[in-house]
């Protein structure tokens, strides 16, 4: 006999039948919504994250400084809202409406390049 995956009571009734009654049923997929809702919680909470440090480091429009400085305070590159190509090929990403680019320069030190989202990058936006 098969068993509940949430009670582990006997499942009676059709063969194909996984829970053993309605309130199990519910109960499984409020579970699985929690998981779900985790998952977009702690995305969204990076995405702020990142969007206050670049904006918290992004006093004059347009800065470039360490990665460092930005990843010792919690910045995950990896989450992103949105990009943007510009005329160069460079690809900024941003979270919101603020941007940031890797910079290589020839001393070895990784750089971002802050910038915040301007009315002209709308023509060509890449959502």
């Amino acid at each position: 006999m098969k068993k509940c995956p949430v009670c582990n009571s006997e499942v009676q009734g059709r063969t194909d039948r996984v829970f053993c009654s309605s309130k199990c049923k519910s109960a499984h997929q409020y579970e699985k919504r929690l998981e779900n809702e985790d998952f977009y919680l702690r995305v969204d909470k990076q995405l702020k994250l990142n969007r206050k440090l670049l904006k918290q480091h992004n006093r004059t429009g347009l800065t470039t400084l360490r990665q460092s400085v930005l990843l010792d305070k919690g910045f995950n590159p990896k989450f992103f809202t949105h990009y943007w190509k510009n005329g160069e090929g460079q690809v900024y990403l941003f979270c919101y409406d603020y941007g940031f680019v890797d910079v290589n320069k020839n001393d070895g030190v990784k750089r971002y390049t802050i910038v915040e989202w301007q009315e002209y990058m709308s023509a060509k936006i890449n959502l």
